[in-house]
């Protein structure tokens, strides 16, 4: 029983039999069954396919949705991983999918916190990026060159990635809010050629000028001809030419056909802990893997209004304008999720009719603890399914969204990775919801939970896997030529097997349940833990408002301790009688080895700036790795909330 009386696996939810009827992966079901003269019956039987032959599955979407190979594929899949290559011999182009409807229904809306609106037509965004695109040309861009930015989310970051992706360059994108240095360790490995960038931005009702940090990082990317500027937020630096500059030209579109495994877009990794990992993700890998992914799993329709709270150097951006690639409308918001209070996406999703609305687990529990009721102020009668990742959503989340948001929709709870830029486990419109349980493993995903010696696990906590490769996987990290770092990131653990770092647990009934990050484990006298489940049960005594678990100790070292920091809510002290209420509720709900060592206030919980909390960073604090060594202050959201645990390392030290 989980700590608001709603128990992991309880029902929540199940699909109507019109759903079960209509929706796209019903459709997909039908015609494998056609194609291939055999009954699947269930969802369950046709991820057993789609798993057991997996170049069949992915010749299958790719005929499905039509992808259009400028030159056909030899075959569909060769060699294992690590060394599995999809497609070889095709050639085809992301953009011209994204960008194929072609006609005056609305192709994005956007909106910022302080109501400004804008929309664009399939049709208008094609022309814009057919003007991107010749602007670029006339840069010199060409097959193979960088661009890179440090954007919002706005329609112009969406018009110059497709005019990139266009012409077979290399987008890389980062949040105008990173730190110079943040973003130095990102651009300078990949060499960009152009830089888009605005020269300040708003969030929360205030605006931030960046001009002198834009000027910094220009002076470190050596390798950069031109810089193209949105917007007039301060003093343009040097190189500068304006977005409209850019537009100057009009030709028709055209698209680069490029090889199926060439690089469309950079990712990066986190970067709190060491040089952020260069992740590259090729053309067609993205292009099935999220085909499958946005119209099957989320279920997207052309009518559709496709919502997903996001920056753009999270990959939640890269899969959301991937919504183009339906046909669907997209919703792109810049600002605050929190301005002028957490009932401004909730406003959004009502005043711009969004279908599917995506955010965050932290988001959730956040207007949860807040005590807003989104359901009771706006019209959200036309969201039909809410999307949820970046953290485990505990059971009484679940409970949360269906009581106050709507007990008709779908909860997709996902994960999966920007090492993939998409889910392994995610949702499916044919399945019931199960309180605290993600849906489904993906089509094509064969996904497994491991124990240490590599054997599968059901209804019991394993390192998840993957063992059989995915399409997105990346097809290599940049500047890493003989696939070195790559195998040490993924394959080092489990010899041809993706080890991805979460702790999971999969259901008899397929369903699974995501721990944390394995590296961040709770092992307390052999016993392993995952650190969602530690906060789950202390974020529901009423006077918590955050925490964070860390566990200095390990088998080898009795000695460390288990330190659970506290961020109380207004007017809470850590009385003796918290603190025993606390013990007693950890022990009972958890384990009497997981009770803390150490319970410590704090006024904030460090976080990156897509929302993740440090663990593993200040663990390496505590443990004596240098600040500067064990986070990068760009990379997070709030540094100064580093400084209490860099001072109790002095004590410790001392």
């Amino acid at each position: 029983m989980t700590h608001a009386g709603m128990r992991e696996g309880e029902l929540l939810w199940e699909p109507s039999k019109a759903l079960r009827e209509r929706c796209n992966m019903s459709a997909f079901l039908r015609a494998m069954e056609r194609e291939r003269g055999a009954a699947f019956g269930d969802y369950a039987a046709l991820w057993r396919w789609s798993i057991g032959d997996v170049g069949a599955f992915w010749q299958a979407v790719a005929r499905y949705f039509q992808v259009r190979f400028e030159t056909p594929p030899h075959a569909a899949l060769t060699g294992k991983m690590p060394d599995a290559h999809w497609f070889p011999g095709a050639r085809l182009n992301y953009a011209e999918h994204a960008l194929r409807r072609g006609d005056d229904h609305a192709a994005l809306i956007f909106c910022d916190e302080s109501g400004r609106r804008s929309e664009l037509t399939y049709r208008e965004l094609g022309e814009q990026v057919a003007r991107a695109r010749a602007g670029l040309r006339r840069l010199g861009v060409g097959k193979g060159d960088r661009v890179a930015a440090l954007v919002p989310n706005c329609p112009e970051a969406l018009i110059a990635f497709l005019a990139t992706a266009s012409l077979g360059a290399i987008w890389s994108s980062c949040s105008p809010e990173f730190g110079v240095g943040s973003v130095l360790d990102r651009f300078r490995q990949i060499e960009p050629k152009i830089l888009f960038a605005v020269t300040g931005y708003s969030y929360g009702g205030k605006r931030f000028d960046r001009s002198a940090e834009l000027s910094a990082i220009v002076s470190g990317l050596p390798t950069l001809v031109g810089m193209v500027t949105l917007g007039q937020a301060g003093a343009e630096p040097a190189r500068g030419l304006s977005f409209e500059g850019l537009l100057a030209d009009d030709e028709p579109l055209a698209f680069e056909p490029v090889p199926f495994e060439h690089p469309l877009w950079i990712l990066y990794s986190s970067g709190t802990t060491g040089l952020p990992k260069a992740i590259v993700q090729g053309h067609g890998g993205i292009l099935l893997e999220h085909l499958k992914a946005l119209s099957l799993h989320c279920d997207l329709a052309p009518e559709d209004r496709f919502f997903w709270f996001t920056t753009t150097g999270w990959m939640m951006w890269n899969f959301l304008v991937s919504g183009l690639l339906l046909g669907t409308t997209l919703v792109l918001y810049d600002g605050s999720p929190a301005h002028p209070n957490l009932n401004a996406l909730w406003k959004l999703a009502a005043d711009e009719g969004v279908t599917y609305f995506g955010t965050s687990a932290p988001f959730l529990l956040a207007c949860k603890k807040a005590g807003i009721s989104p359901q009771s102020s706006f019209d959200l009668s036309r969201v039909r399914a809410l999307g949820t990742t970046g953290a485990p959503l505990p059971a009484d989340g679940f409970a949360w969204v269906y009581r106050e948001i709507g007990k008709n929709l779908l909860l997709g709870s996902v994960s999966g990775g920007t090492d993939v830029c998409t889910a392994f486990v995610l949702s499916c419109p044919l399945l019931p919801v199960h309180a605290g349980e993600i849906q489904c493993s993906g089509l094509g995903a064969k996904v497994e939970s491991f124990d240490e010696g590599g054997r599968p696990l059901i209804d019991r906590v394993g390192e998840l896997v993957l063992t059989e490769p995915l399409p997105s996987m990346p097809v290599c990290f940049w500047n890493d030529p003989d696939g070195s770092r790559l195998r040490e990131s993924y394959f080092s653990v489990y010899p041809g097997v993706w080890r991805h770092g979460d702790w999971i647990k999969i259901t008899e009934r397929g369903s699974s349940v995501i721990y944390g990050r394995s590296d961040s484990t709770l092992n307390r006298g052999g016993v392993r833990m995952g650190t969602s489940e530690f906060y789950r049960v202390v974020e529901s005594v009423p006077e918590v408002a955050d925490s964070l678990v860390v566990d200095t100790g390990s088998i080898e070292d009795a000695l460390g301790k288990l330190w659970l920091f506290l961020v109380l809510r207004p007017g809470s002290e850590l009385t003796p009688e918290l603190k025993q209420r606390l013990t007693s509720t950890i022990r009972a709900e958890l384990s009497p080895r997981h009770v803390p060592d150490e319970f410590v206030v704090i006024a904030e919980v460090p976080r990156t700036l897509n929302g993740k909390k440090l663990e593993v960073p200040v663990k390496r604090i505590l443990l004596g790795t240098p600040p500067d060594k064990a986070a990068s202050p760009g990379t997070l959201a709030n540094p100064a909330a580093l400084d209490p645990f860099i001072e109790l390392a002095r004590k410790l030290a001392g």
